[in-house]
């Protein structure tokens, strides 16, 4: 993927602006990773709305330490973050809200994109990753209520497949699926105009009133329900999401536990 990417930050901008006022787009060829430049920007008081987007990351972040695989070509990953000030009364929930709202974007009959507990993005029937979300917050030394912190959520989709020539295939622990499998002709800056508007509005309904409706809507792309899984130690059957977005399974002896986003992995077995 050579050829120049072409992002029209205006037309963007215009769609964004009126939903986070003071929102700021900007859009670099190459950074260590958009999340960690949000977060260290927030220590300097830099506040306002903020859409990061890197043609490449080289140091992107994963869930429990990992790393985002980011030696690819300009453009065959979309990586991004975004940073704006949040209060919502509990923020259980937001990462799985924020995992929905890109698969309906993208895939907005469900017939393709699922979802893995809690936000991993995979093709349906095959196990395959396409993306994924890594949420931190921060707290604000001005926050305007005790509920208030700066927010950034930072996502990666793949955009084209493994070139021959790429890394091992076997380092990605569940496959490696692209958003070029569902639609030849999308590349990385058409991704980012389709997922970057719903994206916000959900984040921002999430502020203001939680993630029921959305968790609600999760049930509907859950590629682990019905499955047997491992958390850690823990194994047995994956039985739905809770309210508050943890993931319920029912153990060896028939009992139903609760594993909640960040504690481990989950992948079938």
């Amino acid at each position: 993927m050579n050829r120049p990417l072409h992002w029209d930050p205006e037309t963007l901008w215009q769609t964004l602006e009126p939903l986070a006022p003071g929102l700021s787009i900007e859009i670099v060829p190459e950074t260590g990773s958009t999340s960690t430049t949000l977060l260290e920007r927030s220590r300097r008081g830099l506040t306002e709305p903020a859409l990061l987007v890197a043609e490449r990351q080289t140091a992107g972040r994963g869930r429990l330490g990992r790393s985002w695989w980011s030696d690819a070509a300009p453009g065959s990953a979309l990586t991004f973050s975004l940073g704006l000030r949040l209060a919502p009364a509990d923020w259980s929930g937001l990462s799985l809200v924020v995992g929905l709202a890109l698969a309906e974007a993208l895939d907005p009959a469900g017939g393709h994109l699922g979802l893995k507990w809690p936000n991993d993005l995979w093709l349906r029937g095959q196990d395959r990753k396409l993306g994924g979300v890594l949420i931190e917050v921060a707290p604000l030394a001005d926050a305007a209520s005790a509920h208030e912190r700066w927010l950034v959520i930072g996502a990666g989709l793949n955009i084209a497949p493994l070139p021959a020539d790429a890394a091992d295939p076997a380092l990605f622990r569940t496959g490696h699926a692209s958003l070029q499998e569902l639609d030849p002709a999308l590349d990385a800056p058409a991704a980012l105009h389709r997922v970057a508007a719903p994206l916000l509005r959900a984040v921002l309904d999430f502020g203001l009133q939680g993630g029921a409706a959305a968790l609600a809507r999760f049930a509907a792309r859950d590629v682990l329900a019905g499955r047997r899984v491992q958390v850690g130690e823990l194994a047995g059957i994956a039985s739905g999401i809770a309210h508050d977005g943890a993931l319920l399974l029912r153990d060896e002896a028939g009992r139903l536990q609760m594993v909640h986003s960040g504690e481990a992995s989950v992948r079938p077995c």
